[in-house]
């Protein structure tokens, strides 16, 4: 009898774990493709830390090839699923097309960048969802302030030194966080620039971190600005140009640094399967299965997977969910073939962990809410743990920071263009927690 072939797109928190489980499980008894634009892994969370020079960026890229032997890699991104005649096809890297059959289908696709009918933003913000742009924000960030210490212009000085980021979830809180610890030590490297760097946070929410428990989101709010952060909430940005934005209350700020943080929406592909959707997911039952096509999964953001520890909701978009609905689905297609019982996803949250940069954190694992050093080991001790790769290395380069002067030179690896606010590059989502 030919090996069943199982089909996942792609490798994001959902994915990846789908396929390294089903790889445990099914012992070559299965062939296990998966599509992906990019032959890493993309560990999210750590990205802030990325940008602000802290780790090296190949920490976040945990290689497919390495970590999943046995999985055939499609580098290529999938843009047409046609269920009826169980075919799935994509475009590589470089303009090629490719096809093939599967007898089970993983859809993980993620989500993209959430966008608003805010004139500007699409031209003048950039977004935050993967290595190019960290890299970007990094080489950014250096640029403006090199730029403003060799300027005598005052006006200019200051849109320099203006860094403003939307969004006060966890990207953007964590970004706020980490980026003015980096600009100020930038600034301590240019003594021709008196004024600090001037980072303000914006979010049309009543609190900064509104997923987390009212007291983690305070202390959250009191770590920035005591670093000087402009928390504002229940404001953002009305419109942006090339020279600032303007405010919902009223206020102009020159600035040269929009950084769009603002939240995420299931992918497009999703729409065009004309299946049953909620609130942009496709439904999927407790099993994760399609109703109708019990041979396709969804798994993370792209799935509407009801939440059976609260009834009449779905889960959350997190890569928590994301990482145990993979495992799940890889069980359950298991299952299908008669190895073992498929289960219903049930999962409770273990906590949520926001990294603040220096010794600072909040984080609640398992309802215990802990601030400072002691939420600083719990968060890193986690990122350590979740990490399929590169942990050694990502553990030295926190051991490096901590003894070293953090290096800050410009690479000019990514321009501008590359980083434009895009809604087709997926993954899941950077909460991890």
């Amino acid at each position: 009898m030919a090996r069943p072939r199982i089909v996942i797109v792609v490798a994001g928190f959902g994915g990846y774990h789908a396929a390294r489980t089903l790889l445990r499980l099914s012992r070559g008894r299965a062939e296990i493709a998966l599509v992906n634009p990019t032959d890493y892994f993309l560990y999210l969370p750590l990205l802030p830390e990325v940008a602000a020079g802290v780790i090296d960026p190949r920490r976040v890229a945990v290689s497919l090839p390495e970590t999943l032997p046995g999985v055939r890699l499609i580098l290529g991104e999938a843009d047409r699923i046609d269920l009826d005649a169980r075919r799935l096809s994509w475009v590589d890297p470089e303009g090629g097309r490719g096809d093939c059959g599967y007898d089970r289908f993983v859809l993980a696709v993620g989500s993209v960048h959430k966008l608003l009918p805010i004139p500007g933003v699409n031209e003048h913000a950039h977004g935050f969802r993967g290595i190019a742009e960290a890299l970007y924000l990094r080489d950014h960030m250096t640029r403006q302030i090199e730029l403003a210490d060799q300027t005598d212009d005052a006006v200019e000085r200051a849109a320099r030194t203006t860094f403003v980021v939307v969004g006060a979830g966890y990207t953007g809180t964590e970004v706020a966080a980490q980026g003015v610890l980096y600009t100020d030590v930038l600034h301590a490297r240019h003594p021709r620039l008196r004024a600090r760097p001037r980072w303000l946070l914006l979010d049309l929410a009543e609190r900064i971190l509104p997923e987390l428990d009212p007291r983690l989101s305070r202390t959250a709010d009191a770590v920035l600005r005591a670093r000087g952060v402009d928390v504002r909430t229940g404001v953002s940005v009305r419109e942006a140009t090339p020279d600032g934005v303007a405010l919902t209350d009223g206020e102009v700020v020159a600035t040269r640094s929009l950084i769009w943080c603002v939240g995420v929406r299931p992918d497009p592909l999703v729409d065009e399967l004309g299946l049953k959707t909620e609130r942009g997911r496709l439904m999927v039952d407790e099993y994760l299965t399609v109703p109708g096509h019990p041979e396709v999964y969804a798994v993370g953001d792209a799935a509407a997977v009801p939440d059976l520890t609260r009834p009449g909701e779905l889960t959350p978009m997190t890569a928590q969910h994301a990482q145990r609905q993979g495992q799940r689905a890889a069980y359950n297609i298991a299952a299908s073939y008669g190895q073992g019982r498929r289960h219903p996803y049930k999962h409770h949250d273990l906590g949520f962990l926001v990294d603040l940069g220096s010794t600072q954190a909040a984080a609640n694992p398992v309802g215990v809410p802990l601030a400072g050093l002691p939420a600083k080991v719990v968060t890193r001790g986690y990122h350590l743990l979740a990490l399929p790769g590169n942990r050694t290395r990502t553990a030295a380069d926190w051991l490096l920071d901590a003894a070293l002067s953090r290096q800050v030179v410009q690479l000019g690896l990514v321009p501008s263009m590359a980083v434009r606010l895009d809604c087709t590059t997926t993954q899941d989502h950077a909460v991890v927690r």
